[in-house]
């Protein structure tokens, strides 16, 4: 394991009430330091007759580090340390998003066409045909953001409450990066009936589904219900916004190695709804060969002890059914993809692979095998975190792929749709800038989202 590093995520804000006496200021520097902080700010917040009250922001790397730094402070003779806040905390408070009016409410002419009587002839409108709706009110631009909790991030069932902040923050993303209205709804059940006829109730305010956070195998039976008995877009993001990335990177370094995706061997560790989904793209791709593994060993047609999704995997993959273990499946192959969880991909079982072989250790926060141990035996490396190279993020794929199927009132998102995004996003970064540690962009290129939208559109308008 690495040693962890000081971050934003783990930030705070010490309020102190120093003595106005030189060197004491410094002494708190020094403090923070020896405890390993990162001081980000120093700023004054009001003077007194003595005293100078200042706000410290710190970035740490974590709850032991935050009580370390504050009890050294409290321990400094002229200090008084008045309130410690945590930042993250305090970015969530009252919630991270918030509806607003796109139209002033001035006078009584605004009110007269924003609600009654002007409103009824928009009512009466869509009631005629139905089909305005799309263009008329705001199902054009919102997707609706539905979790029941039961796999959050790497939280697992947590509840619909807990869930919110990571659907508000979704809804950012969607805004920021696409352009997209995203309402976080947040189901206070985990029957797959409810679910389903809970979204369809709510459907005709939305313009698209994207169902987050949902456990794997009911996800599966969710979104496919969901697919036949809606005409709206519905996309499970853990699943396919994940392929989609994955895809999308794969691209790009199967051009570092100079290999094709009908030559090479792929293992796959976690086979759960992402790891189904990126195995389903890789076969579209035109990769072969690929085995899977979950916390029992290689999937292969000889297990009894396989659920029916499982099942369904082994039937698409590992031609020559390997059996055993991760040293088993790893050896000869030219690319690994990890959806399960931190270590259990090894050196020795990394120089077990292909020439020039690829790994993406997608698990979060810690990957299936560390980036300083691989990166001398590997030709491409790939995580999901944001403090290495080539991170393979979700965000490249949702806000561009929603605003596309909005643009183009799509009713759902093909396989040809999802394919095209993926392309987009890995065209991006131009042929000739292409490297080992290159092979994806940014998530701050402004560049994706509209080509993402751009291909997603095209491949619709192609398929109908």
């Amino acid at each position: 394991m690495s040693e962890i590093s000081t971050s934003a995520s783990n930030s705070i804000i010490l309020r102190l009430r120093i003595q106005n006496i030189p060197g004491i200021l410094a002494s708190v520097v020094a403090e923070i330091g020896k405890a390993g902080g990162n001081i980000g700010a120093i700023d004054i917040v009001q003077y007194e007759q003595e005293c100078v009250v200042r706000d410290v922001t710190v970035e740490t790397t974590g709850s032991e580090q935050i009580d370390s730094i504050e009890k050294k402070l409290s321990g400094l003779e002229g200090i008084e340390v008045l309130h410690v806040s945590d930042r993250v905390f305090v970015m969530h408070l009252g919630g991270k998003i918030e509806v607003t009016s796109k139209a002033p409410l001035k006078s009584r002419d605004d009110l007269s066409m924003a609600y009654t009587p002007g409103v009824a002839r928009v009512c009466q409108a869509i009631h005629n045909d139905v089909r305005k709706a799309h263009n008329l009110t705001i199902k054009k631009n919102t997707v609706a953001i539905v979790s029941d909790g039961t796999a959050v991030l790497g939280l697992g069932d947590i509840g619909p409450e807990a869930a919110m902040p990571v659907m508000e923050g979704k809804a950012m993303l969607f805004k920021e990066f696409g352009g997209v209205d995203g309402f976080p709804i947040c189901l206070d059940t985990k029957d797959t009936e409810e679910i389903i006829r809970t979204v369809k109730a709510i459907a005709p305010g939305f313009g698209g589904v994207n169902l987050e956070d949902i456990s794997a195998p009911r996800c599966f039976e969710i979104e496919q219900r969901l697919i036949q008995e809606l005409d709206i877009p519905v996309f499970h993001d853990d699943q396919h916004g994940t392929a989609v990335v994955m895809i999308a990177g794969l691209i790009n370094a199967l051009k570092v190695v100079d290999k094709s995706p009908a030559e090479i061997k792929a293992v796959v560790a976690g086979v759960g709804a992402a790891g189904t989904a990126c195995t389903r793209m890789m076969l579209d791709l035109g990769i072969k060969n690929i085995i899977g593994l979950d916390r029992a060993g290689v999937l292969h047609a000889g297990r009894t002890d396989l659920n029916s999704a499982k099942q369904a995997y082994c039937e698409m993959t590992n031609p020559e059914n390997i059996i055993g273990g991760m040293e088993e499946a790893i050896e000869g192959a030219d690319l690994f993809v990890g959806l399960s969880g931190p270590g259990i991909l090894t050196v020795a079982h990394v120089k077990t692979m292909a020439d020039k072989p690829i790994v993406f250790a997608m698990s979060n926060p810690e990957p299936e095998i560390m980036p300083e141990l691989a990166w001398p035996h590997v030709a491409v490396m790939a995580t999901g975190r944001s403090d290495y190279p080539n991170q393979l993020n979700n965000v490249l794929c949702f806000p561009g792929l929603f605003r596309g199927a909005l643009d183009a009132s799509a009713t759902d998102i093909t396989e040809e749709m999802k394919m095209a995004a993926a392309r987009a996003i890995a065209e991006t970064i131009a042929e000739e800038k292409i490297s080992s540690d290159y092979i994806i962009p940014s998530v701050f290129d402004k560049n994706v989202a509209p080509n993402v939208a751009e291909a997603v559109k095209k491949a619709f308008y192609e398929s109908v």
